[in-house]
C-alpha cells in the first residue's frame, strides 16, 4: 500500500490516477484533510497504517518553476507573483514549510519507521547544459542565446543535460535562482543523507488537460514568451516511470524523470498555433536585449537534464516533441481532475 501526500496537486492527482489505473492500493492525503507537516501527526499515521512506500508530491508555488531558471537580480520575479514580480513574505514562508521542511519531516519519519519514501523534486534547480563546440565541452548557462538555439537546431547531439551527479547550479548557493528553485535545491541537500528513498526530478510538467499548473496552459496565457531550449516532463509519462522504478525496486537515489530530448519555446509555440489554432498570435522574444513590457516576462535561460539513468533501468520515455504533439492533439479545456481525499 502506498501513502500519497499532496494528492490534490497537479502531480499528486496524476499519481492518484496512475495508481488507480494500476489497481494499486493507496491512500491519498491532502494538507487540508490532514496536517502531515506536523512530525508527530505523520509519525503516528505512518506507524499506524504501515505503508510500503510514502510518496511526497506536495509542492508550494509550483507556478514559479516556469520562471525559476532565469532569475535576474534577487532571482524572485515570476509570472504568478506580485505586481512588481516579487514573491511575498507569506509565499516564502509557505515555500519554506512545504518545499524544505516537509521533505525533511517525511524522510525522518520514514527513517524512524523503516519505510521507503519518494520525494518529487524539480529540474528547476539547474540552468543551461554542457555544450560541445570544436570538440571541447563547456557549461553554457544561458540556452536562450541565439548561437545556442542555432546550434541546437542543427546539432542537438552537441548538447548534454545535467546528470544526477551534477551539483545544482540554480540554488541559494549558486545565484541567480528563484526562491522556488532555491527551496527545492535546499530540500534535496537536506534529505540526501536519508538513503532509503527516491528523489524524482520532474521539470515543467504538462499533459493534455488544460489547467493552471500545466506548462502548456501557462505558456498559452503569456503575452510575451522568450525563446530558449528546455527539457520537459509529460506528467503522465513521468509519473508512470516513477512508479515503474518502485515496482522494479530500482536502486534508491536521484532520478531525472524527463522526456527524452529537448525543445525550444518557439517550437512549442509553433505546434500550439498549428494544432490548437488559438485566436491570437504569440509575441516571441528571441533574446534578452529586447525590451520587456511588464514585470514577470524576463527571458529564461533554459535547461536540459540527462535521463540516461532511467534508460539504464529499462525505462525509456518518448521524445518530448512527440509527447507535446500528442497532448495538443488530445487537448481538453478545463478538464476536471478531482480526487477523493482521505484523512
Amino acid at each position: 500500500m502506498i501513502l500519497l501526500l499532496g494528492a490534490d496537486g497537479y502531480v499528486g492527482q496524476t499519481f492518484a490516477r496512475a495508481l488507480r489505473s494500476r489497481k494499486d492500493s493507496f491512500i491519498p492525503l491532502s494538507r487540508q484533510a490532514f496536517d502531515y507537516t506536523r512530525f508527530e501527526f505523520l509519525f503516528d499515521y505512518v506507524r499506524k497504517v504501515k505503508p510500503d512506500l510514502v510518496i511526497n508530491a506536495e509542492d508550494a508555488n509550483g507556478d514559479m518553476e516556469w520562471w525559476s531558471e532565469g532569475g535576474k537580480g534577487n532571482g524572485v520575479r515570476g509570472g504568478e507573483c506580485g505586481a512588481d514580480g516579487s514573491v511575498g513574505e507569506v509565499d516564502r514562508m509557505e515555500m519554506l514549510q512545504v518545499n524544505v521542511l516537509l521533505p525533511q519531516t517525511v524522510a525522518r519519519v520514514c527513517s524512524m519507521t523503516n519505510t521507503p519514501w519518494a520525494h518529487v523534486s524539480s529540474g528547476s534547480i539547474y540552468r543551461g547544459a554542457t555544450v560541445s563546440e570544436n570538440g571541447k565541452p563547456r557549461l553554457e548557462s544561458d540556452l536562450s542565446l541565439p548561437a545556442m538555439r542555432r546550434l541546437f537546431a542543427s546539432q542537438p547531439h552537441q548538447f548534454r543535460g545535467f546528470t544526477e551527479l551534477d551539483e545544482p547550479n540554480s540554488s541559494f548557493k549558486f545565484a541567480p535562482c528563484s526562491f522556488y528553485s532555491g527551496t527545492k535545491a535546499l530540500a534535496e541537500e537536506a534529505i540526501r543523507e536519508h538513503r532509503e528513498g527516491y528523489i524524482w526530478r520532474l521539470r515543467l510538467p504538462f499533459n493534455h488537460h488544460d489547467g493552471p499548473r500545466n506548462f502548456l496552459t501557462k505558456l498559452s496565457n503569456l503575452d510575451y514568451v522568450c525563446d530558449a531550449i528546455h527539457c520537459l516532463s509529460h506528467v503522465d509519462d513521468c509519473v508512470k516511470a516513477c512508479l515503474e522504478l518502485w515496482e522494479r525496486r530500482a536502486a534508491f537515489g536521484m532520478y531525472n524523470v524527463v522526456n527524452s530530448g529537448g525543445i525550444t519555446t518557439g517550437e512549442v509555440i509553433e505546434m500550439m498555433q498549428r494544432i490548437l489554432k488559438p485566436p491570437r498570435r504569440f509575441n516571441l522574444l528571441v533574446y534578452e536585449s529586447q525590451t520587456f513590457p511588464r514585470a514577470g516576462t524576463e527571458p529564461q535561460s533554459g535547461c536540459l537534464l540527462d535521463s540516461s539513468k532511467l534508460v539504464a533501468n529499462g525505462i525509456r520515455l518518448r521524445h518530448v516533441r512527440l509527447a507535446i504533439e500528442n497532448s495538443l492533439q488530445k487537448w481538453q479545456l478545463q478538464a476536471s481532475q478531482a480526487v477523493s481525499i482521505s484523512a
